[in-house]
């Protein structure tokens, strides 16, 4: 029998094929137990290969039945039943370019080792999820004989490099950001310099400042395209910035370098990596990512460590032989930019027309952007659009950040024929970058780490705003809503005006799933600015808040005030005061739905025991005492808006001696109040005994008290105050999950 690696041979890049063959024999190693456990998952995450969760929830019992796969990690249940699980594929795109053809493959690999569905990911990547293992060998050769590769997708490397999905075609660019990207992308690919990392390594570039672009503020390497005059010669280069990251904690990225030659940017960002590398966390996961790196030596020191350790570089040829390349990534229109010419446009196209339609800097030409909800192309979607490619546009699509796709270089006249081409596909959805086109992260669809269903409430969400955008006033429609399933940012909810991410409440016996909601964070100049947390609401009561919040905002506005600026002025305590009417869960018996996640009929949580009073006194009694914790945390975003850095620190730390003494109570009613006592008790009772441990953070959230009462920050900046702010409101959040999970409610 002819195998795949044998019909491709001639057509893949040689590395990439022998990429694949060598994790071929990686698994028949681990499935013979001759390769250990902890270092295949090292593998297997180096090449885009992860576990998932497939099955979302619990069983319509309210027996917990989520199954966590890690593909072939654990093989003491027998080779069927590690063997058979399936995973997710993740599939790399620099700058997210693909062309028909990659677009047929991967719509072939969709159908033939999947479950039909391409998605498209905040990175610009794709995923495919319901892969076996044993079929990636095969599926990696495929992708590798159309230029594709899925060499460091995932684990301890440098992600995909993302950039802006209109550089080049951008009337307020610099410069066209693409070819460095790629560059880049490829330079780092599989370094010596890059294999020794405690944990991922994201890139962007952006070509502008004042849009969203490439979101360089949030990245731990960012590059943002500017130019100088030099001898009367314009030169090319770059603001390259360092340690941003969103997470559980978001940073903001400092500035490494107000102007990098175009010449200068790929040993630098070398340098950086080695830096990382060198003195970068490896045993705390929780504290390895470069953010913390920079943020622990300043940005002074990094900032000398690096030009250092660039000084001490052997040179690299590659360094500065791609510039002689630049134009390898230019675009050839397919078609004349013809302008419309007013014939008869079909029903729709004007409301498509104008949220989906970008006017290009080339006359005559434009980019559409193809709206797909929560980011899903289907493999029939997907062969269809390739052939609208190859028609309107030739080999100029890109996915975007907002996980969309768009296409470049459309003619102005073919407009009403594309229009009409994508309705048919059922790829004409208009709303493309207002408030419907929600981002949203898998969520307990298919992730292990999901808490709450993202992808269900953004499906309710885009239904009902969609519904409403013929009548929607326009500083509604700009707004930017980001939900993800858990407090890690996949859904990238820190720079939404409006987001969410998912956590859970216990309502007796009962969880209750919840959207803790973040406000206030810029989307715009490259995710300018990062959101606060101001409270929890059930999952079913988001729709109605969101309306709630929209429609005020849309009466009370100052002219043109935005969003951020009008949360700013309505102050933390009026805030709170909206938050609260939707915060009510009824008992069971009043409203069972309240105990569904949206998407999934099945009860959330419930376990059969019997309340007895001393239980019932234990709760309540907890109940009470994590208010206070929750009114401290507000008390501290309240000095935290003031500007009071040195409050708001203080009320952030007592917000956790209290949430971590409201734990301590529940199992010993004399801890007093003396903050050595509390955290002592809290170590000695919940954390040595790791009955605080989520399954999946282990004692992360419990770190961020620790180091408070350890290191108290003399004089707190405003980035000090903020960090710890958010630090004691995810604190009080796994508060909550460890008492449910301790006391009888079954663990989301």
């Amino acid at each position: 029998m002819t195998t795949w690696g044998e019909v491709l041979k001639d057509r893949m890049i040689p590395d990439w094929a022998l990429e694949a063959d060598q994790f071929e024999n990686q698994i028949l190693l681990r499935k013979q137990r001759k390769l250990d456990e902890k270092v295949f998952a090292e593998t297997r995450l180096r090449r885009g290969v992860y576990g998932q969760r497939y099955d979302n929830g619990q069983r319509h019992d309210g027996i917990e039945t989520r199954q966590l796969v890690y593909p072939n990690d654990d093989l003491t249940k027998g080779p069927d039943t590690a063997w058979d699980a399936p995973g997710m594929q993740r599939i790399k795109l620099p700058y997210g370019g693909v062309t028909p053809e990659q677009l047929e493959v991967l719509a072939n690999l969709a159908d033939e080792y999947s479950d039909g569905i391409l998605h498209v990911t905040t990175r610009q990547d794709i995923q495919l999820h319901f892969v076996h293992i044993e079929d990636t060998p095969d599926l990696m050769r495929r992708l590798a004989a159309v230029g594709i590769t899925v060499l460091e997708a995932c684990g301890n490397s440098v992600r995909n490099v993302t950039a802006c999905p209109i550089a080049g075609v951008c009337r307020d660019q610099a410069f066209d950001v693409t070819p460095y990207s790629k560059a880049l992308a490829f330079y780092l690919l599989g370094h010596d310099d890059v294999q020794d990392f405690g944990r991922k390594f994201k890139v962007a570039f952006s070509g502008c400042e004042g849009h969203a672009c490439g979101l360089v503020m949030m990245h731990d390497l960012g590059f943002l395209a500017q130019t100088r005059e030099v001898n009367g010669e314009v030169q090319r280069g770059f603001k390259m910035f360092v340690g941003g990251g969103l997470g559980t904690v978001p940073h903001q990225a400092k500035v490494l370098s107000e102007f990098t030659p175009e010449d200068e940017i790929l040993p630098l960002s070398q340098a950086v990596c080695r830096v990382y590398a060198r003195l970068g966390e490896k045993q705390n996961r929780n504290r390895a990512r470069i953010k913390f790196l920079v943020s622990d030596l300043g940005i002074e020191e990094f900032r000398r460590l690096v030009y250092e350790e660039l000084a001490t570089l052997p040179h690299d040829q590659r360094w500065t032989a791609y510039l002689e390349r630049l134009d390898e990534t230019d675009e050839t229109p397919l078609k004349p930019g013809l302008f419309l010419d007013g014939t008869p446009l079909p029903e729709g196209f004007e409301a498509w027309y104008a949220t989906n339609v970008y006017r290009q800097r080339q006359q005559g030409y434009a980019v559409v952007t193809v709206n797909l909800p929560l980011g899903d192309l289907t493999s029939s979607q997907a062969y269809r659009l390739a052939d609208i490619a190859r028609q309107y546009v030739g080999d100029h699509l890109r996915t975007t950040v907002e996980q969309n796709i768009v296409l470049r270089w459309v003619a102005e006249a073919d407009l009403p024929n594309l229009y009409r081409d994508l309705l048919e596909a059922g790829l004409a959805n208009p709303n493309a970058g207002t408030i419907a086109d929600i981002t949203s992260c898998p969520g307990t669809d298919t992730c292990k780490l999901g808490i709450a269903s993202s992808r269900g409430l953004s499906t309710e969400l885009r239904d009902r705003l969609t519904a409403q955008m013929e009548t929607m006033p326009q500083a509604m429609r700009d707004l930017k809503i980001k939900v993800s399933g858990c407090f890690n940012s996949c859904g990238q909810h820190h720079v939404a005006d409006i987001g969410f991410f998912g956590n859970s409440r216990r309502k007796g016996n009962y969880k209750v799933p919840h959207f803790q909601v973040i406000l206030g964070g810029m989307w715009r100049e490259n995710a300018g600015s990062y959101g606060l947390a101001v409270g929890a609401i059930p999952s079913k009561r988001v729709p109605d808040f969101l309306t709630a919040i929209t429609d005020r905002y849309v009466a009370e506005r100052h002219d043109d005030e935005t969003f951020q600026n009008w949360v700013q002025r309505l102050g933390k305590v009026e805030v709170k005061n909206l938050l609260q009417p939707f915060t009510e869960v009824p008992e069971y018996d009043q409203d069972p739905s309240f105990f569904s996640d949206w998407g999934d009929s099945r009860i959330y949580g419930i376990q059969d025991i019997g309340v007895g009073e001393c239980a019932g006194e234990v709760v309540s009694l907890f109940a009470m005492q994590i208010a206070k914790a929750e009114s401290e945390h507000f008390e501290a975003l309240i000095s935290l808006d003031k500007g009071d850095y040195h409050a708001a620190d203080a009320k952030a730390y007592n917000a956790m001696l209290q949430a971590a003494r409201s734990l301590v109570l529940t199992r010993y009613l004399n801890v007093g109040n003396q903050p050595d006592t509390i955290v002592q008790e809290f170590k000695q009772r919940f954390y040595d005994t790791e009955l605080f441990f989520d399954k999946y953070v282990k004692g992360k959230f419990a770190s961020y008290l620790f180091n408070r009462h350890a290191h108290p920050v003399s004089n707190p900046t405003a980035d000090d105050a903020h960090r710890l702010v958010e630090e004691a409101q995810l604190f009080i959040e796994a508060v909550h999950s460890a008492e449910a999970r301790i006391n009888g409610a079954i663990t989301s």
